[in-house]
């Protein structure tokens, strides 16, 4: 495989289908993350199928097959399409989902009407216009990706000459509004740079996938990073890596169309990103999770423990299953959190199952129902207490609290008799930061 594959990459139509495709990623992914921000995903499906009715009149006034004329005529019902789209929103209650939907069949329909009529005439069927339905990237020669590469070098200068305009206007056009930027120019140069990128990539991928080469890019980028900057940048090189995977594979396969190869090319690094990226992925997110349960499920522990000890003294004990009359947990999760806090020398054993606090133990364990208790007076009071602006249990810092929060707290716990009692020992707390499961 290796031998045919070092034997395909010295053709030069496998070298121009390469550099066509890897243009075609690169300028999909940078112009899907605009798309995807501003919730207009179904975008590229609406101008792919919409554009097959302007391929078809390109070549019905052009007379015979032309890249560039066929890419003309895409852009042109695409925009027109685009145009359309915006009208039905405006000036109607049809929603935008449906004008999309609407829009999409009409001109698919058209085009799909034109092309049979082409077929049928002499000649029709060496168009190769039925190309752009499903996409033949091995139909490409060299002045085909020179066209592509012209037209992708384009939107990639033109994305980053107003990069900071299109930044505002995907996620505060109002105030973009309000500063004076030309909102309606912009929109309007966006999408028509969303189109062309939608064009560039019909003969590739074709009608029914080029939506998938817009936005898979993307949504696989949107889990590596919060920065739009750093968004396009990994979408881009996502889309020019599948570009280039989908045709390496499709020229070691018989009978594999290149376009489709690159959409399961951008899936599965779309899956990669799903499942290992750092911050958003599915195994960061079981990992926080697990940490989470473990931490609460320590501090839960140690709450029960407390509660036990106010009541039966500094010197009681108390068995795990005191805990479990109190807490519905597993008792393997409390057994788990018994040794961590047995670790952290919060607790020692005082019997073949009696447990006591130690005098730390004793000492964050105070503070930490404090501060609990002292969440609930603020969730009961909540719009009395609005200043303190507390989000969780967490965010209760006794001693940054102002002073007449603090004693209205205070107030508030001994009033309701939920004041935890000083035993022996708590006089002194710690910053529950110090022992927390990390």
């Amino acid at each position: 495989m290796m031998e045919e594959l070092i034997y395909q990459l010295q053709n030069q139509n496998t070298q121009w289908v390469l550099v066509g495709t890897m243009l075609l990623g690169l300028a999909s992914g940078v112009l899907g993350s605009f798309a995807l921000l501003r919730k207009q995903s179904l975008i590229g499906d609406a101008m792919a199928h919409a554009a097959l009715p302007g391929v078809c009149m390109a070549y019905l006034l052009y007379g015979s097959k032309s890249l560039l004329w066929f890419l003309v005529g895409a852009a042109v019902s695409g925009m027109l399409a685009a145009w359309l789209i915006g009208i039905i929103i405006k000036h109607s209650r049809i929603k935008e989902d449906s004008a999309l939907g609407l829009v999409l069949s009409v001109f698919f329909g058209f085009g799909i009407v034109l092309l049979t009529y082409i077929q049928h005439n002499r000649g029709g069927n060496q168009s190769g216009l039925s190309d752009f339905i499903f996409g033949k990237a091995a139909s490409m020669v060299g002045q085909d990706v020179q066209i592509i590469t012209w037209i992708a070098a384009a939107l990639l200068l033109l994305t980053a000459i107003f990069f900071k305009e299109f930044k505002l206007l995907t996620f505060d056009p109002q105030f973009a509004k309000g500063i004076g930027l030309p909102t309606t120019f912009l929109n309007g140069l966006l999408m028509v740079l969303i189109v062309c990128a939608v064009v560039i990539g019909l003969q590739t991928v074709g009608v029914i996938l080029m939506a998938a080469m817009l936005i898979t890019p993307a949504i696989a980028a949107r889990y590596w990073t919060d920065k739009l900057g750093h968004m396009v940048l990994i979408a881009g090189l996502i889309g020019g890596i599948s570009g280039v995977a989908g045709t390496l594979l499709s020229t070691t396969t018989d009978g594999m169309a290149t376009g489709p190869l690159i959409i399961v090319a951008a899936t599965t690094l779309f899956l990669i990103s799903l499942v290992f990226a750092p911050k958003r992925g599915l195994v960061s997110k079981a990992v926080k999770q697990l940490k989470l349960k473990r931490k609460t499920s320590v501090e839960q522990l140690l709450l029960s423990f407390y509660d036990i000890t106010e009541n039966a003294g500094v010197s009681g004990a108390f068995s795990l299953q005191d805990v479990l009359s109190k807490r519905k947990v597993s008792q393997s999760l409390i057994n788990k959190s018994v040794k961590e806090l047995k670790k952290k020398n919060l607790v020692m054993q005082a019997g073949s199952d009696q447990w006591r606090l130690t005098e730390t133990g004793l000492m964050h364990a105070y503070e930490l129902t404090l501060n609990q208790r002292l969440y609930e007076m603020y969730l009961m009071h909540e719009m009395e207490l609005a200043q303190l602006q507390l989000k969780s249990r967490d965010d209760v810092d006794v001693e940054k609290m102002p002073f007449d929060m603090k004693k209205r707290l205070m107030s508030l716990l001994k009033d309701h008799s939920r004041e935890p009692k000083l035993l022996p020992g708590t006089a002194n707390g710690l910053n529950r930061k110090e022992w927390q499961v990390q």
